[in-house]
């Protein structure tokens, strides 16, 4: 509670020290607040001074003046009376054992995580990988010598991601539903932070709210089941958040350690997360404002300490951010931004809309808040030219913070949420405060039904390459080919789609791998005609969008497929082609059998 808060009606004014009754120890009729003597008291000649009754109730005596030998009680001075907190502040409570309080907290912690849990957890599996969750299993399923080749050259930022993954899935396998596990997990524990967030910065309604809020709403399922580092990103700034705020609130050298800890997660997790330390330093300036000298130098050593283990790897990665070149926002990203954020219009615009009330309701809170929720998505998409990370899915961290804002305007609107001293008609608003409560959940949870149906389908745009697989499976024979049309990274989903199939097709036309070459793609055969010499049957997979399967390959690649193999058979699926030739005449070529032969290239698996 701030030092700094109004005194409420009914008495008690806060000290300069935090809250104490400056006429605390003025409050009995005796020494100098007695009515005595010539001094106003109300003294009897005849029978002494009456001195007031103890704070027991005991009864009162007559003193006589002249005898220095009587007694008077010693009177007490009342208990000072705190004022109870502003609205922006959490409300006092009654005191409890601390079993009381760890199970409140656990409750308010674990109830938005089972219900963001359950709704990630339905269908984890249905979804297909799209192109980034292929490169995240692709760097996973690599060994540690090949991993760090990797990271040399592309994606060195999301290290310590892929070995978290490589040591999960070298436990639970790879297939969809046990990759999207960790995620699931995060995100189903990123609601409950935020409800400990709220609970902490408002009351306990505002902070359930918000987690139930936020476990409803359309992306916390959708990247919920993103094998893709965000959910951590999301994780990482709310517990770093409630561990700021707990060490400005009850400030120990453990909670500003663990803070101190916080801060390289928020980096490992994506470097876009580091704005969110835009807001700390804000919460750090209104304390500093507040009278608290230590803490600046606290959040210094913590930030210090904490970048040392983020900068490396981000001087690393910004010679990578070649790889992401192509995210070239225009306006109409920034205008689509609320809908991409969210999920849909019909959940941005009311969260966004009670969130921008929030803020007036929000107090002291609302300028980190404030920055918290724009800093970021202006200042990436100002950079945007250079940096090229305005992308909605790498500012999912501000969302939280919106429903956070939407939570507070909706308890607000029903009133003050009472704390336990608030006085007569304390128990009526928080009842009505928990019905709205309810109410508010329900109702953002109907506003996001269809889009939690949308994100359980496949990515838009994306092919159908494990329908791909099965056709293949069920008609492939020994000493089949496979080939790649397209820009779709269709050579990594097709290898995700048959590792498990013995019988697999040859990949035909790869003359270096990526583990050699210490990238996501292979290196193509430069004499197509040589390296598919010993195919009878191919299968292409193509992706591209004129519909011309040989469209998206090295034209004289094509010209050698179409002048020595027929197309058999042709399978249109969504957004894909799947095409069966076969050989119309024997090749001319002897192929040579050295040590490029590309089908005596071991391919990973």
């Amino acid at each position: 509670m701030s030092p700094h808060a109004p005194a409420p009606y009914g008495g008690g004014y806060p000290d300069a020290a935090g809250g104490h009754d400056p006429y605390a120890e003025q409050g009995a009729y005796a020494g100098q607040g007695t009515y005595a003597g010539g001094q106003g008291g109300y003294a009897d000649p005849g029978q002494g001074t009456y001195t007031d009754p103890g704070p027991y109730g005991a009864p009162g005596q007559y003193a006589d003046p002249g005898r220095q030998d009587s007694y008077a009680p010693e009177p007490a001075a009342p208990e000072p009376v705190h004022p109870r907190p502003p609205a922006d502040e959490p409300a006092d409570e009654e005191p409890e054992d601390p079993k009381s309080g760890r199970l409140a907290t656990a409750v308010i912690f674990l109830v938005p995580t089972a219900l963001a849990f359950a709704l990630i957890l339905r269908g984890i599996g249905d979804r297909q990988l799209w192109r980034d969750e292929h490169a995240t299993w692709w760097a996973a399923t690599l060994s540690i010598h090949d991993l760090s080749l990797l990271v040399r050259s592309i994606d060195v930022v999301f290290t310590p991601y892929y070995v978290l993954m490589h040591l999960w899935i070298a436990i639970a396998g790879d297939s969809p539903t046990a990759m999207r596990i960790p995620g699931a997990v995060a995100m189903a524990a990123s609601a409950g932070l935020l409800a400990l967030l709220g609970r902490r910065l408002f009351t306990t309604q505002v902070g359930l709210l918000a987690g139930l809020a936020f476990a409803v709403v359309p992306v916390t399922t959708r990247f919920g089941q993103e094998i893709r580092p965000y959910a951590f990103a999301v994780a990482a700034v709310l517990l770093s958040t409630l561990l700021l705020a707990r060490a400005l609130d009850r400030p120990s050298f453990r909670v500003w350690v663990a803070y101190t800890l916080s801060v390289p997660l928020i980096g490992w997790s994506h470097l876009a997360s580091m704005a969110v330390l835009g807001a700390h330093l804000v919460m750090i300036l209104i304390a500093r404002r507040a009278g608290d000298k230590i803490v600046g130098w606290a959040y210094a050593a913590a930030c210090t300490l904490g970048m040392c283990f983020v900068i490396p790897m981000a001087v690393s990665g910004s010679g990578q951010s070649g790889q992401i070149a192509w995210n070239n926002p225009v306006l109409k990203d920034l205008i689509d931004f609320p809908k991409n954020l969210f999920g849909s219009w019909a959940v941005a615009v009311p969260v966004m809309a009670l969130g921008v009330l929030g803020l007036f309701f929000a107090g002291r809170r609302a300028l980190p808040l404030a920055v918290w929720i724009v800093l970021p998505p202006l200042a990436t998409y100002a950079t945007a030219a250079q940096l090229h990370l305005f992308l909605p899915r790498y500012l999912l961290f501000t969302a939280p913070a919106w429903v956070l804002l939407a939570a507070v305007a909706v308890v607000r609107i029903a009133g003050p949420v009472a704390g336990a001293k608030a006085g007569t008609g304390a128990a009526a608003r928080r009842g009505l405060g928990w019905v709205l409560v309810a109410a508010a959940v329900a109702g953002l949870a109907f506003q996001s039904l269809p889009g939690i149906r949308e994100t359980r389908q496949n990515a838009l745009g994306e092919p159908d390459f494990r329908g791909a697989a099965q056709l293949i499976e069920a008609g492939q024979k020994k000493g089949d080919g496979i080939v790649f049309s397209g820009v779709m990274s269709e050579r990594r989903a097709m290898d995700y789609e048959l590792r498990n199939d013995a019988g697999r097709p040859r990949d035909s036309l790869m003359y270096r791998t990526p583990q050699e070459l210490g990238s996501f793609g292979a290196l193509e055969c430069p004499d197509a005609a040589r390296c598919l010499a010993k195919a009878d049957r191919l299968w292409l997979v193509s992706t591209t969008l004129d519909g011309q399967p040989f469209s998206g390959m090295p034209k004289t690649t094509a010209t050698v497929i179409q002048k020595s193999f027929k197309v058999v058979k042709t399978k249109k699926l969504q957004y894909l082609q799947l095409v069966l030739l076969e050989r119309t005449r024997a090749a001319t070529d002897d192929p040579s059998k050295g040590e490029d032969d590309a089908a005596k290239r071991k391919v990973h698996t």
